[in-house]
């Protein structure tokens, strides 16, 4: 597994692909709780206010945030729409373990695994392990351009964590 260094401070996203298995690993700091992160990923009007690139509106059209439930939602704008929608597998109070489908292409999944680590100076380290079904899906995914969206909405949670919204 690739770890990233406690000195390392990510105030924008680290995006890597891992070497030896089909996966892509994200860490990311954030002026924020444990408690705060895990609720900007399940509570489902906090989800939909920060996921996704700038200028992307997104409607939750299921969401049940707990070990067993599941979840989809629509993002969109102007002519454009696309849904997302996936299973939680586990919601812990650090660690949300996920499947991931983009809708448009729904025979690929992927295993997620969030945790939120508290840096002991008010401040949490997210990291994200999305293990795909192969290196090429792998390797499509990060040519996307899914790095704009990931900047967005992660200062969007920092956005929300600032204004007091996150609890």
């Amino acid at each position: 597994m690739t770890t990233a260094p406690q000195q390392v401070r990510y105030d924008r996203a680290e995006i890597k692909a891992d070497e030896t298995v089909p996966a892509i690993h994200i860490w990311r700091d954030f002026a924020a709780t444990p408690d705060q992160l895990l609720r900007a990923h399940t509570d489902p009007e906090l989800f939909a206010r920060w996921v996704g690139p700038d200028g992307m509106t997104n409607e939750i059209l299921e969401w049940d945030a707990r070990s067993g439930g599941s979840w989809r939602y629509r993002a969109g704008r102007e002519e454009f729409q696309t849904e997302f929608r996936g299973c939680f597998h586990t919601v812990g109070r650090d660690r949300i373990v996920q499947t991931f489908t983009w809708e448009g292409m729904p025979d690929d999944v992927s295993l997620e695994t969030m945790t939120f680590s508290d840096l002991g100076d008010g401040r949490t380290r997210l990291h994200a392990m999305s293990l795909c079904d192969s290196f090429e899906g792998r390797d499509q995914w990060l040519a996307s351009g899914m790095e704009v969206g990931i900047d967005d909405g992660y200062a969007k949670i920092d956005t929300l964590a600032a204004e007091g919204a996150l609890g």
